[in-house]
């Protein structure tokens, strides 16, 4: 799957490396990084920058899923659109 950006606005206070990962990408670094918080393996400094990179990742994967949500209104839309004029 391609790594563009979606159509959601962007959040400014996202890094560059998140801004640049596609849903996926995203969701499978964060789910990673659950993982590895569930572990209890690693000190509290590590902790808390794998927490703080999680929400960021998180944020990211609601901005695609959001995108995605947009696409699909403004596709159903459409196509009720022209199931009208065809009617008519």
């Amino acid at each position: 799957m391609s790594t563009s950006t979606p159509d959601a606005p962007q959040s400014p206070e996202l890094p560059e490396d998140i801004r640049a990962l596609g849903y996926e990408q995203a969701r499978d670094e964060l789910v990673g990084i659950v993982q590895r918080l569930e572990s209890g393996q690693g000190g509290l400094e590590e902790s808390i920058a794998l927490w703080e990179r999680g929400e960021l990742l998180s944020t990211r994967c609601q901005q695609w899923l959001d995108g995605a949500r947009e696409r699909l209104d403004a596709a159903v839309q459409r196509q009720q659109a022209q199931s009208t004029d065809q009617q008519n």
